[in-house]
């Protein structure tokens, strides 16, 4: 049983290499825009889950990921040249359908109709504009309430306040 940072660190390693192996290697032209967005790795290393995302409609993300069964294969003993690990981990491709999921949320975000929150009558407050009104903006001038225009508040550099010259 490896760690969960070895996991994590080997899941990188298949991410990146299979990347490379789709991109460059797989030269069937319905594979389309093909993009490996995550790996999970099985607690022995044996088994990785590979979440891919495909651009384009429901018939490009069948043919691609058909492509990708049929390459088996050929993927997984160009990762066993390029790994360094006593057993290649078998691949099991899954599509990963978060970025249309998030898609349809922005959409439906999108289509709302959310008037904005009016303003208090009378009421000044923080606009966020990073003005002269905002209570956070530093202007750089005198913090310590006199009207001389220093920023000190009359008392010597280590000293504390009170304290006396002897």
């Amino acid at each position: 049983m490896a760690g969960p940072l070895r996991r994590e660190r080997m899941a990188a390693q298949v991410r990146d290499e299979l990347s490379d192996i789709v991109q460059h290697h797989i030269r069937d032209p319905r594979v389309g825009w093909v993009t490996i967005t995550h790996v999970e790795m099985s607690p022995d290393l044996c088994h990785a889950k590979v979440f891919i995302s495909v651009l384009g409609d429901e018939q490009a993300r069948v043919k691609s990921m058909a492509v990708l069964e049929r390459a088996m294969g050929f993927i997984r003993g160009e990762l066993s040249h390029r790994l360094r690990i006593r057993q290649t981990p078998e691949i099991h491709f899954k599509p990963d359908d978060s970025l249309a999921k998030s898609q349809r949320v922005g959409d439906i975000l999108r289509g709302l109709k959310i008037p904005p929150a009016p303003a208090a009558d009378g009421e000044e407050g923080d606009t966020g504009d990073g003005g002269a009104d905002d209570d956070a903006a530093d202007d750089g001038g005198d913090d310590d309430g006199d009207e001389n225009g220093d920023d000190d508040d009359g008392v010597a550099p280590g000293r504390a306040p009170g304290e006396e010259d002897s």
